[in-house]
């Protein structure tokens, strides 16, 4: 007779989607939040018995943070936002261990309308997102926050060459390219105490890493992607000491120049200007780079 048995369970509700609207007056501020939660704890009787008695039912998460949006007075800071979440269903209900709260914090932009900031009116500017996954425990809060989709290319300032050759490669090497990539990042904070939470400066952070990735992108003479890769993850762990590892996704947006030559025009070279952008299959270049604590 085989026996099995629950390895491991956690349930919640994906994609709750909101915006608030923060009123100053005539000059207005939008919040567009997806948020995901994932709750752990003593509902093994719900898989293995059919007992429902301890399910906190997924729309009831789904309303509760509705209204904690309405309350909050830190939603404009996606981590202490999803620490609040977390801390509710682990607080309010004594069998949930653990709550897993990721919040994707939508772009939009101010419109510049006859040359001033609009107090109203927004744009939607491209598809990147702010992001956060926050995990509270009863004793612990590990947070986790980032940026995905962020477009960007750079026409010199990047070669590649060097690299392994043998009977499958036909990759010719390249002293100056295109380079393109989609950045994703992610970086983990470090919370030595409870009470240190509130005090890091999370949206200065964020702007700083974002400033930083790209300053970095644009005036590397980058010799592959992962030396640039490495650079911006060095220069962040270099100026921000509350941050403990940083972690980048960054995929080939490969540009290749167009065979112009049949039609008696060169496109080779110095001459060459018309490309052609390809998808797929593009290669993919991650790493995680982290401090090490000091032995002294």
């Amino acid at each position: 007779m085989t026996e099995v048995v629950l390895k491991e369970q956690r349930y919640g509700k994906d994609r709750v989607r909101l915006i608030k609207v923060i009123r100053t007056g005539k000059w207005h501020e939008v919040i567009e939040l997806t948020v995901r939660v994932l709750l752990e704890g003593e509902f093994e009787t719900s898989y293995t018995h059919g007992d429902n008695s301890k399910v906190v039912a997924t729309d009831t998460m789904k309303n509760t943070v509705y209204v904690l949006a309405k309350k909050t007075v830190n939603i404009k800071c996606i981590e202490l936002f999803a620490t609040e979440i977390g801390k509710h269903f682990v607080n309010t209900y004594s069998h949930v261990t653990k709550a897993s709260v990721l919040i994707t914090k939508h772009r939009w932009t101010r419109m510049l309308v006859d040359g001033k900031l609009h107090d109203h009116s927004f744009a939607r500017d491209g598809e990147e997102t702010r992001i956060t996954e926050v995990v509270v425990k009863r004793d612990k809060v590990e947070i986790k926050s980032g940026l995905k989709g962020l477009l960007v290319l750079k026409t010199t300032g990047s070669a590649f060459y060097g690299f392994h050759r043998d009977q499958y490669t036909t990759l010719p090497e390249s002293t100056d390219r295109i380079l393109s990539t989609v950045i994703d990042a992610t970086w983990t904070y470090s919370i030595p105490n409870p009470s240190a939470i509130s005090k890091i400066p999370y949206c200065t952070i964020f702007d700083s890493i974002r400033k930083l990735t790209l300053d970095t992108f644009a005036t590397d003479d980058s010799v592959s992607v992962q030396a640039t890769l490495y650079l911006m993850a060095k220069r962040i762990l270099e100026i921000h000491k509350e941050v403990t590892s940083v972690s980048y996704g960054l995929p080939n947006k490969h540009c290749f120049a167009f065979d112009l030559e049949r039609f008696g025009l060169k496109n080779s070279g110095a001459d060459t200007d018309i490309y052609v952008p390809f998808e797929d299959p593009s290669g993919l270049i991650t790493a995680t780079v982290e401090r090490v604590k000091s032995k002294l």
